[in-house]
């Protein structure tokens, strides 16, 4: 398998080149770094372990305590200022000062073996790349579109700030409804380095909206990712779950409700992915999404499925809706975003939701 170059999974190599210590765990399995032969080889260093940092290794989850405390939520809140979140960036921005790849390389990329070309729209198929779109009728496939159409989705979906390498960066993710009341569901990468460190200052913002956040955030108490994400950072299994912290004593569903979930499905379904792509053309601080059929990845490198979609980094954990009522705002996440191929830019992949997110929902949902 060729090189890639993540979206959050460079900040490993990032905190061995920039000495900056960890605030939370960074034992990782085994204690020891593991080396992936799509990653960069981190260096090692020792770091000190928080007093709440836990982190517990089963067959397909690997998990972290996080912010549990009043004192521990309390800081990461802090921590958050407006100025930071506005000053947070996409992990691969960094690419543009020289460290990782190529100058401007966008999102979280890998070289494929063929050329991808660009889609285009005919006839009913609508291409977009940032326009505005107002409910009035159904757009059934979009590249990339401001969504203006309200529902449920623009309460369930937010953004999300964290600390990794004493850098700070943005993900999207999502409220998914579960037996606490308390899950999000964003890619892997966004939670933890792949084999390297976990993500620190971890908070979800539902709704979010030009800065607004009109649900308040949510500090994260539990991370937890799959066991082939943290052994080998395999992009078939990029995925994290996130149980949060009560903000004012209630869920974060009660606050914002949850989308479905769902776990061995279809594969080619119509998909709806939302996200906050934070590179050019976007800035970040609107929902934006992409629509259409999913598909196989063609280059056979995972078990992913991809969707014709422009959103850049920053998007990465938004949720992929199946069965998606433009209505309402709601459907079933059957995966998230997770990378591009560094040759086929207006494909999104996704990690297809089995057996092994399956047990990832239970662990998390009942943590």
């Amino acid at each position: 398998m060729t090189s890639s170059l993540p979206l959050l999974a460079g900040a490993a190599l990032v905190a061995g080149l920039l000495g900056a210590p960890q605030t939370g765990a960074t034992t990782t399995e085994h204690g020891r770094w593991a080396v992936s032969a799509s990653r960069p080889q981190p260096v090692a260093m020792a770091r000190p372990a928080a007093k709440t940092a836990v982190v517990a290794d089963r067959d397909d989850v690997v998990e972290r305590v996080a912010a549990r405390g009043t004192p521990d939520q309390r800081h990461v809140l802090d921590y958050w200022t407006p100025r930071r979140m506005a000053a947070a960036v996409p992990i691969d921005l960094l690419g543009t000062a020289g460290m990782f790849g190529k100058p401007g390389v966008p999102l979280r990329q890998r070289a494929a073996r063929t050329t991808g070309t660009r889609w285009n729209a005919g006839g009913s198929v609508t291409r977009t790349a940032g326009t505005r779109w107002n409910a009035g009728g159904s757009v059934t496939r979009t590249a990339g579109t401001r969504w203006n159409a309200g529902g449920s989705v623009t309460r369930t979906t937010g953004r999300v700030f964290l600390t990794l390498g004493g850098l700070d960066f943005v993900c999207s993710a999502s409220s998914v409804r579960s037996t606490n009341k308390d899950l999000v569901v964003t890619a892997g990468h966004c939670v933890k380095d792949g084999t390297g460190a976990w993500a620190d200052n971890w908070t979800f913002v539902p709704g979010y909206d030009r800065g607004r956040r009109p649900y308040g955030q949510f500090t994260a108490r539990r991370m937890f990712v799959a066991g082939p994400w943290s052994r080998s950072a395999d992009d078939s299994y990029d995925i994290g779950m996130v149980a949060l912290n009560h903000r004012g004593g209630r869920h974060l569903g009660e606050v914002v409700g949850g989308q479905g979930i769902a776990f061995g499905t279809a594969r080619g379904r119509q998909t709806h992915g939302f996200g906050f792509p934070a590179e050019p053309p976007y800035d970040g601080e609107h929902l934006v999404y992409c629509a259409g059929p999913v598909r196989d990845d063609p280059h056979g490198q995972t078990d992913d499925q991809g969707m014709r979609c422009d959103m850049t980094a920053g998007s990465s954990g938004g949720p992929w809706l199946s069965g998606f009522d433009v209505a309402t705002g709601r459907g079933t996440i059957t995966s998230v975003s997770s990378f591009k191929y560094s040759d086929d830019r207006g494909t999104m992949y996704g990690p297809y939701f089995g057996d092994v997110a399956r047990e990832l929902y239970t662990a998390a949902e009942r943590s």
